[in-house]
């Protein structure tokens, strides 16, 4: 069992009393066992975090590291367009090395600025070489294959039969759930209601009851798709996903942007989780969604970046600042303040993916994830007497993360990757997209 003493912190705790001081944290294994002003105790290794802000890692309770690889190949689209001509060609291309490059290429950038837990939705093949990428890169994350087993405008080698969608996620599930010391987890991931047949969606249900786990999907994202939905199946997606009784505590649906009262109402009183991804609702132009109206209702709410190639970063530092400045002009300058946006970077995630009895916050028991920041710069000062939410989430940026440890191992120590090779990375990713492009 190997020890950690993290010492003369500013530690912002994000515990149920928002406990703010300066100190030390004890980790053994991969757990936080103490927190006190003074630990006096031994441990294999000591980092002296002086001067420096330690807090949960951030979840993103959103994320596609299969598109990472297309980054920049996708602008200035809306969502039908973008998938279609897009990205569900590039998608159709991937094969297994891509699809590991393109995931280890999103984790790099992922932990580089800070974030240790995601909710990862895959293509539709290959799905096993990201969790390969996610159980070699230390991440935590809940992953799933995507499922897609309906529509006329889908490339064929994204089409599937129905039974053959569900038994590969089974398979999937029973390889790789649970493991890596219950980092990795496992979530059915029906792309979205248009892309499903009700036989698929029903198998989902039934599955993520037997197998106890989450199921994760859009909904509400773009009004061009709420109509193909009522369209096709005569009602709202939310109504619809509630007529198939896969609303509740469960669910984790992303976006949201355009609800109306009724699918809110269903999502409070049957427990759904929401994922607010800001940056790429406004790159897709799909609107923003009402989130400081969902926090009045009690829902949870995460953060994600969604794709690379929708947002062009996976950043939660830019989530976090979109967050609270675009709900400002229309509901206020206190709708969304700094504390509240970086508990739903933490917590919040953690409650939306059903952990957070083991993450999202620093106290006695739970999981060692935890980020360092290094706020002595220019874009941070003045320190003196200024509310530590603030500078997190109105000054702070990914290039002052310093060190981040997941599940109690160090992944990133003084800006450096200790679990991922940069520059192969980096040549594998751009030799992976040249060849699924025919450039070589």
């Amino acid at each position: 069992m190997t020890s950690i003493l993290i010492k003369h912190a500013q530690i912002v705790t994000m515990d149920d009393n928002d406990t703010l001081l300066t100190g030390d944290v004890l980790v053994h294994s991969d757990r936080i066992v103490a927190i006190a002003e003074r630990i006096d105790e031994t441990a294999d290794q000591v980092i002296d975090a002086a001067g420096k802000l330690l807090l949960p890692g951030f979840v993103q309770t959103h994320i596609h590291l299969c598109q990472t690889l297309f980054r920049g190949r996708a602008d200035d689209m809306e969502l039908l367009d973008w998938l279609k001509e897009r990205i569900w060609p590039l998608e159709a291309a991937h094969d297994e090395e891509s699809v590991y490059y393109s995931a280890l290429l999103g984790i790099g950038e992922l932990i580089r600025s800070g974030t240790t837990t995601i909710l990862d939705m895959e293509t539709v093949h290959h799905t096993a070489s990201a969790f390969r990428a996610i159980e070699e890169s230390g991440i935590r994350a809940i992953a799933g294959k995507v499922m897609m087993d309906h529509g006329t405008e889908v490339p064929a080698r994204l089409q599937e039969r129905t039974e053959q969608s569900l038994q590969e996620s089974v398979d999937l599930l029973e390889a790789w759930h649970g493991k890596a010391n219950g980092r990795i987890g496992y979530a059915f991931s029906p792309r979205f209601v248009i892309s499903c047949t009700e036989e698929l969606l029903l198998g989902v249900r039934d599955l993520s009851r037997q197998y106890r786990v989450k199921v994760h999907t859009h909904a509400a994202e773009n009004r061009g798709e709420i109509a193909l939905v009522e369209r096709e199946r005569g009602m709202r997606n939310v109504v619809y996903l509630d007529h198939l009784g896969l609303a509740s505590p469960d669910l984790i649906l992303a976006h949201c942007v355009w609800l109306d009262e009724t699918e809110k109402e269903i999502i409070r009183t049957r427990g759904v989780k929401v994922t607010h991804c800001p940056g790429s609702n406004l790159k897709l132009a799909s609107g923003i969604a009402e989130v400081p109206d969902l926090r009045e209702r009690q829902i949870a709410v995460g953060l994600g970046a969604d794709g690379a190639p929708c947002n062009n970063t996976l950043d939660m530092f830019q989530e976090m600042r979109l967050t609270a400045l675009i709900q400002k002009p229309e509901q206020g300058p206190t709708a969304m303040d700094a504390r509240t946006v970086l508990r739903m970077a933490t917590r919040g995630g953690a409650e939306v993916l059903g952990l957070q009895e083991q993450i999202g916050s620093i106290e006695p028991g739970k999981k060692a994830d935890l980020i360092l920041l290094d706020l002595e710069e220019f874009h941070s000062y003045p320190a003196y007497d200024v509310d530590p939410y603030s500078r997190i989430v109105y000054s702070a940026g990914r290039s002052d993360v310093d060190t981040v440890m997941i599940d109690g191992r160090l992944v990133m120590q003084g800006k450096r990757l200790l679990t991922l090779d940069k520059t192969s990375v980096l040549r594998e990713a751009d030799r992976s997209i040249r060849r699924l492009l025919g450039k070589g």
